[in-house]
């Protein structure tokens, strides 16, 4: 089940990790437990102030993808 599709022509990888972390109520320690990166990684990444390397960002991704959050990118039509 999909369970939320969002247009990332206004959001920052800062915003989709306060959007995950909101939508599936987690800390964000216990955001990066799940994506294997340190509390004080995703504190940077909200704060605006990192930007996280690409691994990260693949690991990021296959955790959104795991639970059914998808970003889309503007002009992309979802299926499914």
């Amino acid at each position: 089940m999909l369970y939320n599709v969002i247009e990332v022509n206004f959001m920052t990888f800062a915003d989709k990790v306060k959007h995950v972390r909101m939508k599936l109520y987690l800390s964000q320690a216990q955001l990066a437990k799940e994506i294997g990166v340190s509390f004080a990684t995703v504190n940077r990444w909200e704060s605006k102030g990192y930007e996280p390397q690409l691994a990260s960002v693949g690991r990021f991704n296959d955790f959104c993808e795991k639970h059914g959050i998808t970003f889309e990118e503007k002009g992309e039509t979802h299926h499914g």
